[in-house]
Order: C-alpha cells, then structure tokens, then sequence
C-alpha cells in the first residue's frame, strides 16, 4: 500500500490515487498500434495494453480480458462502423474512442450515433491522445478541434446526441472560468494538464458559438452556475 505524503505537489497525489484501466488499440497498420502504444506507455494509469489488426481480433480480446478503454480506427481496413455496433454489444461498459484520418461529417454523425464518445485524429499531438484517454475513462466527451468544427458545422436538427452538449467535465471549467480561475489554476484543481484546460476552453467556446471568456462567463450566469455579483474573467484567457 502506498502511503500518501502530503508534501506531494497534488497532481502526483492524484496520479496515485487514479483507477489504472486497460486499453485495445484497434487499427489494422502495425506502425500505428506500434506508435500508440509507445505514446500510452508515457503513463503508469494504463495497466495493460492491447492490440488487434481487425474487427474479430477485438471481439475475441475483449472476451478475453477486462477491457476500459477502445481506440479504433472504424475506418481502418478490418474494421467499419458496425465494430463500434458489436464491440457495445459484447461489453456496454467499454467506451470508446474514434482515432481516425480526418472523416466527412455524415461518418462521424454515424460513429457518434452507433457508440463512439470521444474523437480525436491521427496527426493530434501525443499529449492530446492521452488526455483523450485519461476523459474518455472519467465519462468525460473529448474532441479534437477538427473534430469538434464538423460537429459544429451540422444543420440544426440533424443530430441530437450528448457529445454536442457540454460534459461535466466541461460545466466544471464553464464553472472556474467564471469564477476567475486562470488556465493553470483550473489544471491544479481539476488534476489535469494546462493543455486540457486549453482544450476544454476552445471546445467550450465552439459549442457555445463564442469568441472570448465573457461570452462563457455570460453561459454561466444564465445557467446559473456562477452568481452575477461574483464573477470575473481575464480578458488574456481568451
């Protein structure tokens, strides 16, 4: 058992104290399992690691062994919309992410409605893929800015599922934003990366059809997360 030391900076205590998860890297290029693998490797969090090249490699691994997390290429040769279909099937408690070359919107609007939570691309940086990881499996949505323009980029109407709402995770930043938290401020409280934060807030201000902190700190006033008398913002967090 590992004892605490409370002289440890909190992000430490925090890693300490996350549930490790495992994952399946579900792409049919042994580069990108390769690659992945090495980028998820960067953290102790993930306890194991799998890989499979096609759809009956995953159904069988996920039989086989306890399984968290997906990230799949639905795209990928081996693979098609209907694995995010079968792998819900086999286990509704997997969650998955879609890892894929940039897609046309009709393709993402199916994968979000057959099971995928979280989208992110190829070309995102390594850190952006584990924060992926790391929100996917705190049933956080997590979306690449790419990713995020196609959702936001539909006809009003044409798909009404949650990852276009914001996320706990997301009302939680909406909710220090506006009490006049800064970037690094949120990243400490909420144990994540400044990177996250920043993500957060450009996905924030997407969704909400915003330019700046004030037209996030307004959401929050007539959502009534935050008190008008008790808010403030930094114009430079924009």
């Amino acid at each position: 058992m590992i004892e605490k030391d409370n002289n440890l900076p909190c992000f430490l205590i925090f890693a300490l104290d996350m549930t490790k998860i495992s994952v399946i890297i579900a792409d049919s290029s042994d580069i990108v399992r390769m690659g992945l693998t090495k980028i998820l490797e960067q953290t102790d969090f993930i306890y194991r690691i799998s890989g499979v090249s096609n759809e009956e490699e995953l159904l069988e691994t996920i039989n086989a062994e306890k399984t968290d997390i997906v990230l799949l290429d639905y795209t990928s040769k081996g693979f098609s919309i209907g694995s995010i279909v079968k792998t819900k099937l086999a286990n509704r408690k997997i969650k998955l992410i879609g890892l894929t070359h940039l897609p046309n919107k009709e393709t993402v609007n199916m994968a979000l409605k057959n099971g995928i939570i979280s989208h992110i691309k190829k070309d995102c940086p390594a850190q952006e893929i584990l924060d992926a990881v790391i929100e996917t499996s705190e049933n956080n949505h997590f979306f690449c800015g790419e990713i995020l323009d196609i959702l936001k980029d539909q006809e009003e109407g044409s798909l009404n599922c949650a990852p276009v709402s914001l996320s706990d995770r997301e009302m939680d930043v909406v909710k220090l934003i506006s009490e006049g938290y800064t970037n690094a401020q949120i990243a400490v409280v909420l144990h994540i990366s400044n990177h996250t934060v920043n993500t957060h807030r450009k996905n924030i201000m997407k969704k909400l059809g915003v330019g700046n902190t004030a037209g996030i700190v307004m959401f929050a006033v007539k959502t009534n997360l935050v008190s008008p008398d008790k808010f403030h913002f930094s114009p430079q967090e924009n």
